[in-house]
């Protein structure tokens, strides 16, 4: 009986870690997303004139940020159902 208790513990303990992981992760990627565009923001309104290499670039990097961002979903994922 304890050892069943303990099992059922255990999984549970993995699933909640799972999800705080997964918080962690998407909270990650909205700081870094939205720190991305304030300084698109500040640049351009800094240099209009580089508007277009400035939309650019964080278009890319938030691209990148996401791809992160959705790798480590997928880990927390496969923690929570191993």
């Amino acid at each position: 009986m304890a050892a069943e208790v303990a099992s059922v513990a255990a999984e549970a303990y993995g699933y909640l870690s799972a999800g705080i992981g997964a918080g962690i992760v998407t909270v990650g990627a909205a700081l870094g997303i939205g720190k991305i565009a304030g300084m698109a923001v500040d640049g351009t309104a800094r240099q209009p004139e580089a508007a277009n290499d400035i939309r650019t670039s964080m278009i890319i990097t938030a691209a990148f940020i996401e791809g992160v961002a959705l790798f480590g979903q997928v880990v927390c994922f496969l923690l929570a159902t191993k």
